[in-house]
């Protein structure tokens, strides 16, 4: 088992059988303990889908086991999670706890879920009963258009013999795709796509990989926007689980197939802009950054590396994750052997000013979150954004491939 939570509350332990043990001790855990099952009981008796299902419970050990609702999800739109929290009423019950770390996202069916009711109370009679009506389906009304503007690079640097580094924009229309410029800004109702993948493998293995990579997006998300438009709803979440599984599965297939591909595996982080919304994928150690516009530079994905993990947890500082030595070993990837493909996945409101970096770790190998906001603050006039930052990092550093896309919301 695996120990996710040990506080003065509660144990929380994660079994390879895939259930949660729950084991309540402190202040008041006879109260708490009840509370948790009577709520859970109740959402169970009401149909509420996004929340555990009790397994078992024992009063005298104060235990209580449910299935297991997913990863804690480290970002999430505040009006998104403000709207789950809603949407739970429908089902008779208040959270009294409605903060971020209550949220968590289950990769079956991709949708967000609900957690910890030791703190929550069964509502009237009448809300309890009652389930939320099943609105009819419409086509979608037109999205409120962003206007965007980006730019992307990505420079081989020094060091390397060839670029195994790879970006793509797309805009997706109902009716096509378009492949996007390097530079370019849009202020249409079309999503908008930017992903950078980093590949590795022997020979040309990495290159081959990367691209594939992007390739495979391009193919498979236009089919979303379609059905979209006749009023099927997209699941973003789902969505992303299905593309990286699929990226996954035809890296394994060339890497076994072919001696040449052998140990073929890339990294992937990507951005899909629709309406107000940036929502986001990503696994291995390419990044996704927020940059709003008071000048405030905010990681959105976490490194899937031991090294990221030390950092994310406080027991080293970000110089120290960077000069480490086991920094680029990943413990993630799609490819490369791996058995199990789990993206990270978000969203984020996007606001006028907000920018988004979306980079390898070319870019991070030798400048530090705070030289890359201050770098993007001062650009010239001469090249793009992400010429700039590029060019920079491969000074700084240059032993990698450096790649960086920058999404500008007007």
């Amino acid at each position: 088992m695996l120990t996710v939570k040990d506080t003065q509350r509660a144990t929380v332990q994660v079994c390879f059988d895939g259930s949660v043990r729950k084991h309540f001790h402190g202040p008041k855990a006879q109260e708490r303990f009840d509370n948790e099952l009577h709520v859970l009981r109740h959402l169970e008796k009401t149909g509420c889908p996004f929340v555990p299902r009790v397994i078992s419970a024992d009063p005298e050990k104060l235990l209580l086991v449910t299935t297991n609702c997913g990863s804690r999800v480290d970002q999430l739109d505040p009006q998104r999670c403000k709207e789950l929290f809603d949407e739970l009423e429908h089902y008779g019950v208040r959270h009294d706890d409605p903060e971020l770390r209550n949220v968590t996202y289950r990769q079956q069916d991709g949708r967000f879920c609900l957690i910890d009711f030791e703190f929550a109370t069964v509502l009237d009679s009448l809300k309890s009963t009652s389930k939320p009506e099943t609105k009819p389906t419409v086509p979608r009304s037109p999205a409120k258009s962003l206007s965007i503007s980006w730019s992307g690079c990505s420079d081989k640097g020094p060091s390397r013999g060839n670029n195994e580094d790879s970006f793509v924009g797309l805009a997706i229309h109902e009716e096509d795709v378009r492949h996007l410029g390097k530079v370019g800004e849009s202020s249409n109702e079309a999503d908008l796509i930017f992903a950078v993948s980093d590949g590795m493998g022997g020979a040309n293995a990495g290159e081959f990989a990367s691209r594939i990579t992007v390739e495979k997006i391009t193919r498979m998300i236009p089919p979303l926007i379609r059905h979209r438009a006749v009023g099927t709803p997209i699941s973003y979440g789902a969505a992303f689980e299905t593309l990286f599984a699929e990226i996954h599965k035809a890296l394994q297939y060339l890497g076994d197939s072919y001696e040449e591909c052998h140990g073929m595996g890339s990294t992937l982080s990507l951005c899909w802009f629709s309406e107000e919304m940036m929502h986001f994928a990503h696994i291995g150690d390419t990044r996704i950054y927020h940059l709003s516009k008071d000048g405030k530079i905010t990681q959105l994905t976490d490194d899937d590396t031991h090294v990221g993990w030390l950092r994310r947890t406080g027991q080293i500082s970000e110089l120290e994750a960077r000069m480490h030595p086991a920094k680029n070993r990943l413990q993630k990837a799609l490819g490369a052997g791996n058995q199990f493909v789990n993206p990270q996945v978000g969203e984020i409101s996007c606001s006028s000013g907000d920018r988004f970096l979306i980079c390898s770790d070319g870019i991070t190998d030798g400048l530090s979150d705070q030289r890359i906001a201050e770098i993007l603050k001062g650009c010239p006039k001469a090249i793009t954004p992400a010429q700039h930052l590029a060019s920079e990092a491969t000074t700084s550093s240059g032993k990698d491939n450096a790649t960086a896309v920058i999404v500008a919301v007007k």
